[in-house]
């Protein structure tokens, strides 16, 4: 049948071969607004809209699952208990403190690159590649909820089609791309080995907040070496 790839099933799973496309257009949309701010505002400045701009045109959604697994994770309690705080609406001491910090290492990094930089088109190809290698590579810390809505039906194909995607951006910015690209999956990798005892696998909240820390620790690599 024509278009049998296109499983209703499968489709989140097969949005996942995107998912760095849509870092590049996400980058490309924040590099041009900062030379656009950087022409007629201070540094600072310009530097705090482009981390505003950054959360409005995610939604915020992956802020919130990194909120989410500082309160989870950070807490002295129960695997249970963990993945009852991942559904809990609320913010918690532990998830402001996270978002805080992590806000200003976003902000401190974006105002202290050059002008022209790749490293705001780095980042979000390889925050949003490391989620598709993280649901590839660790399981489920419970079978419902959008993590096992969207890696039902995840296969080879879009984990090639994903990697291709980063690696070919990686690989045109040069040497710093290669930098980033090895410290994405080190960070991912790292991550997901220290959250999956603690959850007994991973959510979406722990896809979000991996998009985060990967941002911010390509951020902080590609940033010192452009």
């Amino acid at each position: 049948m024509p278009f049998q790839w296109l499983n209703a099933g499968r489709l989140p799973a097969r949005a996942m071969a995107a998912y760095p496309l849509v870092g590049l257009a996400l980058g490309a949309a924040l590099t041009l607004a900062r030379v656009l701010f950087q022409t007629i505002l201070p540094p600072l400045v310009s530097a705090a809209l482009i981390v505003v701009m950054w959360a409005v045109l995610t939604g915020g959604l992956h802020l919130d699952g990194w909120a989410d697994c500082c309160d989870a994770l950070l807490a002295t309690v129960t695997r249970e208990r963990r993945l009852e705080i991942l559904r809990d609406p609320r913010l918690g001491s532990f998830g402001v403190i996270g978002l805080t910090l992590l806000l200003m290492v976003k902000f401190a990094t974006v105002a202290s690159l050059p002008h022209l930089s790749a490293t705001l088109i780095l980042a979000p190809v390889l925050g949003r590649w490391a989620i598709v290698n993280l649901a590839a590579t660790f399981p489920l810390a419970r079978p419902d909820g959008m993590a096992a809505r969207f890696r039902a039906g995840l296969g080879r194909r879009e984990l090639t089609w994903a990697a291709l995607t980063a690696a070919l951006v990686c690989g045109a910015v040069g040497w710093v791309g290669l930098i980033a690209f090895a410290g994405a999956a080190v960070g991912t990798f790292t991550f997901g080995r220290w959250v999956a005892p603690r959850l007994g696998g991973v959510t979406g909240d722990v896809y979000g907040a991996t998009c985060e820390l990967v941002e911010v620790v390509v951020l902080v690599l590609a940033g010192q070496q452009a």
